[in-house]
This record gives C-alpha cells, structure tokens and sequence, in this order.
C-alpha cells in the first residue's frame, strides 16, 4: 500500500474524471508544477495505483442498450469446472465482466445485449449452454451512475 496525501488524491480524482488531462494542467489545478506533477503520477502509475488505460465507451451509441448483471450458481463444483466455466465464458463477447464471488452464486456476469429479445437469445444460446451451468438470476440495469470511489 503506497501512502497518499491529499494532493495525490486531488491527481487521482481528477484522472478519474478526466484521463486525458495534461500534467501542466493537473498541476495548475492543484498548485504544482508540470514536473512535480509528472514525477507524482509517475510514482503512483509505478505502485500500482493505476491500472491498465481503457476507453470508456458509449454502449448506448454502439447498439447495446440493455445490461444485465447474472448470478450463475454451478450445477457441480469443483476445480475442473470453474476452470471450464470460466474459460467458456470469457469466450461470449456480450459478457463484460466475470466475477467469481462468495455467497449465493457462484459467479457474477455484466452482459450486455442490443434489447431484451437480443439477451434471450444471448441467455439461452450461449450461457445457459455454458459448462456446468445451474441456476441463473439476471437483473437488468435500470440506471447506473459511476462513483469516483472512497477518495
């Protein structure tokens, strides 16, 4: 665990917000300078505070305008089939997400679809067919709103 002051939170919430941001304006909007600013996002890119970069993109704009969270709870456990499992899954395109999880299923899946005909057939065709397959719960989203975190 890296230690943080509260100008390394300011960099970190505001990269949340906007990753694109130059260090010269990261470091006017919190009182340093360009250097000192790049030297600071340096250090925490090096301990691992940020991950990967990703575009966050508009899946509305791209056609997907359902998403759908899935308990899957396994009809057999067992090394073998959450290996199995896991490797089918990550295979579907719609799914976007793969959390193996504590309690009553055994794995959450976010999964997106064009509209709701376009996740049954995503459901049935492909996850339902998936290896080891029990019970699955969906919930559709309704609304979703990104939280910067606990900084």
């Amino acid at each position: 665990m890296i230690d943080l002051d509260d100008i390394d939170r300011q960099l970190i919430r505001a990269l949340c917000e906007d990753a694109t941001q130059s260090a010269g304006a990261l470091g006017r909007a919190s009182g340093l300078s360009q250097p000192a600013t790049w030297r600071r996002i340096k250090r925490l890119r090096e301990a691992g505070v940020f991950g990967a970069r990703r575009v966050d993109l508009d899946l509305e704009a791209l056609g997907f305008g359902v998403t759908v969270f899935l308990g899957v709870k396994l009809a057999t456990k067992g090394r073998v089939s959450l290996d199995d499992f896991e490797r089918a899954v990550r295979a579907i395109p719609e799914v976007q997400t793969v959390q193996h999880v504590l309690g009553l299923f055994d794995y959450r899946l976010r999964v997106v679809a064009q509209d709701l005909p376009d996740f049954e057939r995503v459901l049935r065709r492909r996850i339902m067919t998936l290896p080891g397959v029990g019970n699955v719960e969906a919930n559709v989203v309704l609304s979703e709103e990104t939280l910067p975190g606990p900084l």
